[in-house]
């Protein structure tokens, strides 16, 4: 097997059982998404996660068709097609799937107990995403003050994100 191919088996097998984690959205498996691509395969740096995780937040559509730039990264055309097919099918066809199990057994108590139990385990895998993006781009007392005067702002009015994207990377460009 070509070493080619053995990366795009390997993007799709990896991002195919990232996908499954998605409980929560897509920023609730970047700590097993960093883990994966960063710590185990060495197939990014620190940094270049968070570049590409910061590309697809500012790209118009879905912000986590930002695993295709990983998978151009490392295995060209061949490895973005394979991430895509890997990070969404399994999660489409497990929720569609579990929506046709609910929809069969809606009459059972059960279904309340799960549905409660998910709620705190999405809202923990997102905090565990949303640490993990502080980790990477919280780097000095400027970043602190921008993801502060950020957050204040986001809790305090209803503010279209990309003008504290644009502004705070104007502040790191003018000041940092």
């Amino acid at each position: 097997m070509s070493d080619e191919l053995h990366k795009v088996l390997s993007l799709l097998a990896s991002f195919s059982i990232v996908s499954i984690l998605a409980v929560g959205g897509g920023s609730a498996v970047l700590p097993e998404m960093h883990n994966v691509v960063v710590d185990r395969t060495h197939w990014l740096t620190g940094d270049q996660f968070k570049e590409i995780y910061s590309l697809g937040q500012i790209a118009p559509g879905p912000n986590m068709t930002m695993v295709a730039v990983i998978g151009q990264h490392v295995a060209g055309w061949p490895g973005a097609l394979a991430v895509l097919i890997g990070f969404f099918v399994p999660s489409s066809v497990l929720a569609f799937g579990a929506n046709r199990l609910w929809h069969h057994f809606e009459p059972s108590p059960w279904l309340d107990a799960i549905q409660q139990a998910f709620a705190p385990v999405a809202i923990g895998l997102m905090a565990a995403g949303v640490w993990l993006l502080a980790r990477l781009a919280l780097e000095g007392t400027l970043t602190v003050t921008i993801a502060v005067i950020s957050t204040a702002v986001l809790l305090a009015r209803h503010v279209n994100p990309l003008y504290l994207i644009v502004g705070g990377a104007l502040t790191k460009f003018l000041i940092g």
